[in-house]
């Protein structure tokens, strides 16, 4: 059994994608009708795409509900970190039967790195308005449960105890803790936070009104708060907490102490 990025990408094609198989929820492919075997729909055509370049130190695995959709129902990317070891870079899923909110392009089309680069602020105000988060272009699909598990199975087959992710936004922090992760680095920033946007903090005054991403009221849930985070309500730029999930093991960990998600 392979145990780093490189050995899984030098596999034998069908040997491999049995392996990153496992990447897949079966949820979401009984969801789509996707056989797990086949990778092929209920229309006979294949929905599951697995990137894995030699000699590179990354993988993808892609679901479509079509191959012509736009979006991916659920899109990964592992890739090996700085010390050597297998990390979640990326990850999205997508309900493609949402609406679809264009806060990944601006006005000119140009690519915003999902808000991070640039902003298509009027897309956000309505995405933000239909309850979305952060990073969202669709809603989801209520499969965080079945992808830390789909996670844990496969690392645990390449024989590590556990693995690491950076969230891209503060919510999927929150997220990833109540799915059982724990913090490397991060973890007092995230509790400055928290205390900041309880009343009488600095990010509490800040929910002034002065644009649609800092009403008042907002630091009681947890999208309410990443929206303003997006907005730039923090002293410094928003920056991802280093986490990881040991395999079998559910981390009690909340920096959160507002009312809801």
């Amino acid at each position: 059994m392979p145990t780093s990025i490189y050995e899984v990408n030098s596999m034998e094609k069908q040997e491999r994608e049995a392996l990153l198989s496992v990447l897949l929820p079966h949820r979401l492919l009984e969801m789509f009708s996707v056989d797990p075997a086949t990778f092929l729909n209920d229309k006979g055509i294949r929905g599951v795409s697995f990137v894995c370049p030699e000699r590179m130190p990354f993988f993808q695995v892609n679901l479509r509900r079509d191959p012509r959709d736009r979006d991916a129902v659920y899109f990964l990317d592992v890739s090996t970190s700085p010390f050597g070891q297998m990390e979640i870079s990326f990850v999205v899923v997508n309900d493609p039967d949402g609406d679809r909110f264009d806060i990944d392009v601006d006005e000119h089309g140009q690519d915003t790195y999902f808000g991070t680069a640039r902003r298509n602020v009027p897309e956000e105000i309505r995405a933000m308005q239909a309850g979305l988060s952060p990073g969202q272009v669709r809603r989801g699909l209520k499969a965080m449960k079945d992808l830390v598990a789909c996670w844990e199975e496969f690392f645990g087959r390449l024989g590590h105890t556990f693995f690491f992710l950076e969230p891209l936004t503060y919510n999927s922090a929150i997220l990833y803790e109540r799915s059982g992760f724990q913090y490397l680095q991060g973890s007092e920033k995230m509790k400055e936070i928290d205390r900041e946007f309880r009343p009488g903090g600095a990010l509490f005054a800040r929910l002034d009104g002065s644009t649609p991403f800092r009403m008042p009221g907002q630091h009681r849930t947890v999208r309410g708060r990443s929206w303003a985070i997006h907005d730039g309500i923090l002293d410094g730029p928003w920056e991802s907490p280093k986490m990881y999930k040991s395999i079998g093991v559910h981390a009690v960990v909340s920096t959160f102490t507002g009312e809801e998600y």
